[in-house]
């Protein structure tokens, strides 16, 4: 009677800590994903900010990987794309603004998006690495937990972009 007991006691203890698991797709639901992901711009000492009037596009994974350099007006900024890195979930590409030799905004061009999943870690992971790239001003940022495949696909663009415009 008491291997019963012990049984019966051992089940239901089972039985609740299986059903009492909570597994990590039951976090928040993702919102709909903008196409590009952009960090702030930065404010330059005399109180403007920067920002730029020209911008490129690109179409699919057969985006070539060089930078625009061009100008975009008397605020002396310019944009500069990376490479495509291309990711087992898709490409990654990044886009640079810079104004007096600094990274004032970054785009992100291409990023994965080919099912929910990639848009909910994306919908996370970009713009935290957007942000740490204008505030880290280099590549040496730290990588997004969950999203380390689009985190490497970023750091490789990103890369490119700052060897591109020499930073």
């Amino acid at each position: 009677m008491r291997r019963i007991a012990l049984f019966l006691l051992s089940t239901l203890s089972t039985l609740v800590l299986l059903f009492g698991y909570s597994t990590s797709t039951s976090g928040p639901l993702a919102t709909s994903a903008p196409t590009s992901i952009q960090s702030e711009p930065v404010t330059s000492s005399s109180g403007s900010t920067s920002g730029s009037t020209s911008g490129s596009t690109s179409s699919g994974g057969t985006s070539s990987g060089s930078g625009s350099g061009s100008g975009s007006g008397s605020s002396g900024s310019s944009e500069v794309t990376g490479s495509v890195a291309n990711t087992q979930w898709g490409p990654v590409q990044v886009q640079l603004t810079v104004a007096g030799g600094a990274i004032s905004k970054v785009t992100v061009l291409q990023h994965p998006s080919a099912n929910g999943k990639d848009q909910e870690i994306n919908d996370y992971a970009l713009p935290i690495l957007t942000k740490e790239t204008v505030d880290a001003q280099s590549a040496q940022i730290d990588m997004v937990s969950g999203a380390t495949v689009t985190s490497n696909g970023y750091l490789e663009s990103l890369q490119s972009a700052l060897d591109q415009a020499n930073l």
